[in-house]
């Protein structure tokens, strides 16, 4: 065992103030951090309990606040999410096991790390994003699982959350804290692609501190769906989801807002897809068009090629199961 402090922050201020030594970590759930700990991927010198700040879920000027603290549960049960954003509430069920939902908080799951097994073997492979510098095992190895779309030779793993998936479809914004102050960044800008930093996963300065998530109003008219392709029904990550939402009038798509999971090192915004879109027919041979401007910026490697068609088919399949919807 790697010995280590612990804390627990009354508010905000708290925390940031706490977390501001050197080796801090965050608490919430531990639902990722935990495991982490467990195989010594992350040995920090202290851990700074914030499951005592906001877990609201509020109503905001149409929109939706939710506090870095909720639960997973709480969220995906919750009356305004499931009535005003119903694909966000799907993501979040599709993901891990209710025990694990009923202890990760939003901003936890936001900050999880990847479940890249490569990753996770401190004693049998390197891995840049472990140890940077020291190489990826998994480039020459067994990788069905892993990214299609901005990777890099330094690393190939997935971004494992479901729920960022709907939360990049859905434009949501994160609300930060550090020791400079707050500020807000898009949940599309929070990751980042790997490079040859793969170390450097998201944009946030050490001790900052995720406070909340902050959803716009809904678009009248948008219908919404999101579908997760795995190995297996339950607790399974996926190896290509798509949250969609979509507004159609008179066989014209109006709006479109796609984010495909299980495919890249972030939840990835297919904004390739959403223009060609935008303006032509709600049709499947124009949805399977959309899909596939979008994946021929791909580079699959041996195991994972799979991905790409796999990919274009459940865009398509989802975009046509909101226009039947729609017609039904």
């Amino acid at each position: 065992m790697i010995p280590f402090t612990y804390a627990r922050a009354g508010d905000e201020e708290d925390a940031v103030r706490l977390a501001g030594t050197a080796g801090s970590t965050y608490l919430g759930g531990g639902t990722n951090l935990v495991d982490l700990l467990r195989r010594t991927v992350e040995r920090p010198s202290a851990l700074v309990d914030v499951t005592g700040l906001s877990s609201s879920i509020e109503d905001s000027g149409g929109g939706l606040m939710i506090g870095a603290a909720a639960r997973n549960t709480a969220v995906a049960e919750h009356r305004l999410v499931r009535t005003r954003y119903p694909v966000l509430s799907r993501a979040i069920l599709a993901g891990a096991s209710g025990q694990i939902r009923n202890m990760a908080t939003v901003g936890g799951n936001l900050l999880q790390r990847t479940r890249c097994p490569y990753f996770y073997d401190v004693a049998g492979y390197r891995c840049n994003k472990r140890n940077p510098g020291e190489g990826c095992d998994a480039v020459g190895g067994p990788h069905r699982g892993h990214a299609i779309l901005g990777a890099s030779p330094a690393c190939i793993a997935v971004h494992p959350s479901d729920m960022c998936v709907a939360l990049a479809a859905l434009d949501a914004d994160v609300h930060l804290r550090g020791a400079g102050g707050s500020r807000l960044v898009p949940l599309t800008g929070l990751h980042r692609l790997p490079g040859t930093h793969p170390e450097i996963e998201t944009v946030l300065a050490p001790g900052e501190l995720i406070t909340g998530v902050q959803l716009p109003a809904p678009v009248t008219g948008e219908r919404s769906a999101y579908r997760k392709v795995r190995d297996r029904a339950s607790y399974a990550f996926a190896l290509v989801s798509v949250a969609a939402l979509l507004g159609v009038q008179d066989g014209v798509v109006t709006s479109a807002r796609l984010a495909l999971g299980g495919v890249a090192p972030k939840p990835w915004r297919a904004y390739t897809a959403e223009r060609s879109l935008i303006g032509g027919p709600a049709t499947a041979t124009a949805f399977r068009a959309a899909a596939e401007a979008e994946l021929a910026a791909a580079t699959p490697l041996r195991d994972n090629g799979f991905k790409v068609e796999l990919a274009v088919r459940t865009i398509t399949a989802v975009l046509d199961g909101l226009v039947r919807e729609e017609r039904a």
